[in-house]
C-alpha cells in the first residue's frame, strides 16, 4: 500500500500539515468555553497557543503539539484532568453495552475478526477530534463495511506466533471494546499500555483498573503524557516492554502519529480515519477502517 502525504527526513516519518492547527484551535476554542476562563486569560491562552504553533512552524509533532497544549490548558484551568467526567460516561457507556457486544462476538463465526472490528469501531470515542460521535452507528457499519486497509489476517498470524504481545491503547470507552478483543485473542502474554498522566480523554491506569482491564492483560504506563506514543520520552519500563514484544498493536490516530516512522518493530495500527491529513497520509478516506502493517 503507498502511504502519501508524509514527510520523510532522516528515516523518520512525521505526518504534519497545516490543517492540524485549525482543528487544534477549533478543538481548544471548545474546550476554554468549557472550563469558564476569564476573558482575560482566554485571551492569554489564545497568545501562549499561537505561540506555540509559531515555535513550531513546519516541522512539528502533531502528538508533542497537543501534549503541550493541554499541558497548557491545565495550567490556565488549574484542572489536572478536564476529561475526568467525560472519561467515566464513555466507560460506563460502554460496560453497559459489554454483555450485548460479548454475544455478538461468541455468536460470530469468526470471532477473532467481528471482535477486532469492534475493537475499531470503538476508536469513535475521541474527544480530541470531537465531542459529538455515533456510537452505535460506527459499530453496525464496521461490521458491515470492509477494511480500507486489511492486514487482519497477517496480523492474527502474527498474534498465534508471538511470546510477547503489547497492546497500545487509546480512549476511555474504546479500551472496553479493546478488552474484548483482548479476550478474543485468548493471549497468554498480552500487555496494554496506557498513558503516563491525563490527558485529553486517553485511557491511565486507573481508568484501565475501572474497567477490569488488569482482569485480562498485564497493565503497564508509557510513563508520558502525550495523547500518543513518543517513544524517546516513554519510561524505561515500557521501552523495555516494547523492545521485546513480538508483535504491537497500535490504537487510534495519536498512537499512528507518534509511531509512523519510528520503529522498525512489528507494529500493527488499528483505527478508524478521523481527518482528512490521516486519510491523505494513508492514501484512504475519512471514515475508512484500517488494519495496517506500518513496515512491511
Amino acid at each position: 500500500m503507498e502511504i502519501t502525504s508524509v514527510i520523510i527526513s532522516e528515516e523518520k516519518a512525521v505526518i504534519s500539515d497545516y490543517r492540524c492547527f485549525f482543528c487544534f484551535a477549533r478543538a481548544f476554542e471548545r474546550l476554554i468555553e468549557k472550563e469558564n476562563l476569564s476573558p482575560e486569560e482566554k485571551k492569554y491562552f489564545a497568545s501562549d497557543m499561537f505561540g506555540l504553533f509559531n515555535k513550531a512552524k513546519q516541522d512539528f509533532s502533531i502528538p508533542m503539539i497537543s501534549r503541550e497544549l493541554h499541558v497548557l490548558l491545565k495550567q490556565y484551568s488549574n484542572n489536572p484532568d478536564p476529561y475526568q467526567e467525560a472519561k467515566k460516561q464513555s466507560n460506563d457507556l460502554v460496560l453497559g453495552m459489554y454483555p450485548e457486544l460479548k454475544a455478538v462476538i461468541l455468536q460470530s463465526g469468526n470471532q477473532f475478526e467481528t471482535a477486532l472490528r469492534l475493537a475499531i469501531a470503538g476508536n469513535i470515542i475521541d474527544y480530541g477530534i470531537g465531542n459529538h460521535f455515533d456510537l452505535q452507528g460506527t459499530i453496525d457499519k464496521v461490521l458491515s463495511s470492509e477494511f480500507a486497509v486489511d492486514d487482519s489476517l497477517e496480523l492474527k498470524q502474527a498474534i498465534s506466533e508471538a511470546k510477547t504481545v503489547l497492546y497500545l491503547g487509546d480512549n476511555c470507552g474504546e479500551m472496553v471494546f479493546d478488552k474484548l478483543f483482548i479476550e478474543a485473542i485468548r493471549h497468554p502474554n498480552l500487555i496494554y499500555a496506557v498513558r503516563g498522566a491525563p490527558v485529553i480523554n486517553d485511557a491511565t491506569m486507573d481508568d484501565a483498573k475501572y474497567v477490569g482491564m488488569d482482569m485480562v492483560a498485564e497493565v503497564i504506563s508509557n510513563g508520558y503524557d502525550a495523547p500518543s506514543t513518543i517513544l524517546e520520552h516513554c519510561s524505561a519500563e515500557f521501552l523495555e516492554v516494547f523492545n521485546r514484544a513480538d508483535v504491537i498493536i497500535s490504537k487510534g490516530q495519536g498512537n499512528l502519529e507518534g509511531l509512523l516512522g519510528q520503529t522498525t518493530k512489528n507494529v500493527y495500527f488499528l483505527l478508524m480515519v478521523k481527518c482528512e491529513v490521516i486519510a491523505d497520509a494513508l492514501g484512504v478516506k475519512k471514515g475508512d477502517f484500517v488494519v495496517f502493517k506500518g513496515l512491511k
